[in-house]
């Protein structure tokens, strides 16, 4: 009798430590701001035109992959299988994709069907924004990429590629729910004078107002009030260092002092 007492003892403190670990779990989770699991479960068979209902969900847990905390959920109805990533925070839908269900319980995922949903803006179209941004078309590309990511809690495209032509390197942060282009900027500093149409390398300096104009061009509507800007020596090259602050944007760049080529340009929302 006093063993089997022990060991209902032993059995009931281990439930209870579990239930405590649980229920510190489910704590921690809630602090952190996460929506739980039965909104994730709710948010995938919504953006699958589905009723909840009538669902068989197989998987429904939290992950993290590149510190972005998801719930992973899958489930089946009318034997087509669903696997989602919902946003932990936000609940929007990180990725998904679907493929009809094998009589062994297997999934043949359709990957042509896979999307990843991000509100306006996909991954094809990010890179298109900022391709017309710079004025360069694909072809004139090398090394073309780009990555969902977040940045302050908002879901982006870091967009980047490089232009032979002018030996520029782009980035580019692109609002995935609106398109719009939160930062970015180019550096040229491989550039060749000899390939530039803003002026050629001599031994004399472009002069202070004509550098003006060059930046200030770059920011339509900017004037010589919104402009600041200083001539250095980098490397035993002379360069005009500056930035323009115009309509809630801060552009920051350096510019040949010889040739008038801009090598370096970056823009960032002062609100960021």
């Amino acid at each position: 009798m006093k063993k089997q007492f022990l060991m209902f003892t032993a059995a009931a403190m281990l439930a209870a430590a579990l239930a405590g670990c649980s229920q510190s779990t489910q704590k921690s989770n809630a602090q952190m701001g996460y929506i739980g699991v039965d909104a994730a479960k709710n948010m995938a068979a919504t953006a699958a035109q589905i009723d909840a209902a009538n669902a068989t969900f197989t998987t429904a847990s939290l992950d993290e992959k590149d510190g972005i905390a998801y719930y992973e959920v899958d489930f089946t109805v009318d034997g087509t299988d669903y696997r989602y990533a919902i946003d932990a925070m936000t609940g929007a839908v990180i990725e998904s994709n679907s493929g009809a269900a094998q009589t062994d319980g297997t999934n043949t995922t359709n990957t042509a069907n896979a999307t990843t949903q991000t509100g306006a803006v996909d991954e094809a179209k990010a890179k298109q924004i900022a391709l017309d941004h710079a004025g360069v078309s694909e072809s004139d590309t090398s090394f073309l990429m780009a990555k969902l990511d977040y940045d302050d809690g908002v879901q982006v495209y870091d967009v980047e590629f490089y232009v032979a032509a002018t030996a520029s390197e782009y980035d580019y942060e692109i609002d995935a729910a609106t398109g719009e282009i939160r930062s970015y900027d180019y550096d040229a500093e491989n550039y060749n004078p000899s390939q530039q149409n803003t002026g050629s390398a001599s031994s004399e300096t472009m002069s202070e107002a004509e550098v003006r104009a060059i930046a200030l061009a770059k920011v339509p509507g900017a004037t010589e009030n919104d402009i600041r800007m200083n001539l250095d020596r980098d490397d035993g090259k002379l360069r005009y260092e500056g930035k323009i602050i115009y309509e809630g944007m801060e552009y920051d760049f350096e510019i040949d002092a010889y040739s008038g080529a801009i090598q370096e340009w970056d823009a960032e929302s002062v609100f960021d």
